[in-house]
């Protein structure tokens, strides 16, 4: 213990010994940093003589298989959240892809760099041997790469590997406020009349964009896509994931043992989220049989300007999962041109099944993309801020589809008209574009 005589020389020692500690401390932290970083994503080293140009065949596909046949890029983000980093959405073999190297080309001097990257296989495989992976690299210093290749080694000739645009280079302002992400439309979807009622509730609750990623549809679900994507409220991502892997239609591999889960949802969803991040105030997670229905509020936006001032610091927003059985039908809005069109009428559709305290009741989610890093289905797996779970009193999701509990008598079920508070718009707006698509006259 130190002993001081004088108020005044203790004062002076403690400051100097302050003073020395923050020297100490802002020389190492940085080192400390640069340790991390290096020991998470080594140096990049240049292979390439200054002035040669980018090299590889600009990749044409959405799944862009890689010459091991195990890895399978989607696309390279741009991510300085943490250090400067190219992170790329893919869907790898957890087992038989161990290393993998990002060979950047930076511009305008035309020098190739290669970074080792980290594989990171999220953790939401549910059994199966592919699953969703981040594979990050860092990028070399004094280059902004525009474009990058994956490869199994450091050394080789590239002449021949896809190249991939780095996107979310520069930053946008928001050109929306929601964007919706719908994985993955598949088995020949039909379900026509449901799915225009479900944009059109969007559309009413604040929606500006949706993006979905389409493996297979009806001829008559694509007219109604054609439309959409004209209107500019839809993007459609193919989606032929079936082109490189057995797919399953079922969540977990003990129900389906094929290669990879539910048509790769998991890549798709975390692929929607960064191709979004700079360009959406909100990206919504679900499914097209689900609309997150709120309770308190008109429409999203002030629900989630309440929700976000009630929960400072919070990115991540769940709101449950409410059946409402589509073999429990009402008269009422039973509209006689709506009859002719596939698919389920949601507004007859308003008993919902009551909650089982043994089952887990799913969630789906609203979030801000800018602070999320992976996510599932139900929850996110990492992210910046915090998840809240939002109360039933406040929003729900209307999820019409086949029972959960279907010999629940009508009584047991709990009559929740929600959505009737917007049935004017709806079936105005349903009508526009049933008469501009499937109820067009022929030619």
């Amino acid at each position: 213990m130190m002993h001081c005589g004088k108020k005044h020389s203790c004062a002076v020692v403690t400051c100097i010994l302050i003073f020395a500690s923050i020297l100490i401390c802002s020389w190492k932290d940085p080192q400390l940093q640069n340790n991390v970083s290096r020991k998470i994503f080594p140096q990049a080293t240049t292979v390439s003589p200054t002035g040669q140009l980018c090299r590889g065949k600009p990749a044409q596909n959405v799944i862009t298989a890689l010459e091991d046949n195990r890895t399978f890029i989607i696309s390279p983000y741009f991510d300085d959240r943490e250090s400067k980093v190219t992170r790329v959405i893919g869907i790898v073999h957890h087992e038989d892809v161990q290393q993998l190297y990002c060979w950047f080309c930076c511009q305008p001097d035309g020098q190739i760099y290669v970074s080792e990257a980290k594989i990171d296989v999220h953790s939401d495989r549910f059994g199966f041997p592919y699953g969703a992976a981040d594979i990050v690299c860092l990028e070399p210093e004094h280059c902004d790469p525009a474009f990058v290749s994956i490869h199994r080694s450091p050394h080789g000739n590239t002449d021949q590997l896809p190249r991939f645009e780095i996107k979310n280079r520069k930053a946008e302002p928001f050109s929306v406020d929601f964007t919706v992400c719908i994985s993955a439309m598949f088995g020949n979807y039909n379900n026509v009349l449901q799915f225009i009622q479900s944009i059109e509730m969007y559309k009413i609750l604040g929606v500006q964009k949706v993006v979905i990623y389409k493996n297979n549809c009806s001829h008559l679900m694509e007219k109604v896509l054609k439309f959409y994507v004209e209107e500019g409220t839809v993007e459609v991502i193919p989606w032929p994931i079936n082109s490189h892997l057995q797919v399953s239609s079922k969540w977990h591999f003990s129900m389906d043992a094929k290669d990879i889960g539910y048509y790769g949802q998991i890549a798709a969803l975390n692929d929607c989220i960064y191709r979004n991040m700079r360009r959406s105030k909100f990206v919504v997670l679900n499914d097209a049989d689900e609309i997150i229905l709120p309770l308190k509020h008109a429409d999203w936006k002030t629900m989630m300007s309440s929700l976000q001032e009630q929960n400072p610091g919070a990115g991540v927003f769940l709101f449950e999962n409410h059946i409402f059985p589509e073999t429990v039908s009402t008269h009422v809005f039973n509209i006689s041109s709506w009859n002719t069109v596939p698919g389920v009428n949601i507004l007859q559709h308003v008993h919902r099944e009551p909650d089982r305290k043994e089952v887990y009741n799913p969630k789906k989610m609203i979030v801000d993309p800018r602070m999320v890093v992976q996510t599932s289905v139900h929850s996110v797996l990492r992210a910046y801020g915090n998840s809240v779970s939002v109360p039933v009193d406040v929003a729900l999701i209307y999820h019409c589809r086949v029972p959960l509990q279907g010999n629940l008598p009508r009584e047991s079920l709990i009559r929740d008209t929600t959505l009737w508070r917007y049935n004017s718009s709806l079936i105005m707006n349903v009508n526009k574009v049933l008469y501009q698509t499937v109820l067009q006259p022929q030619k």
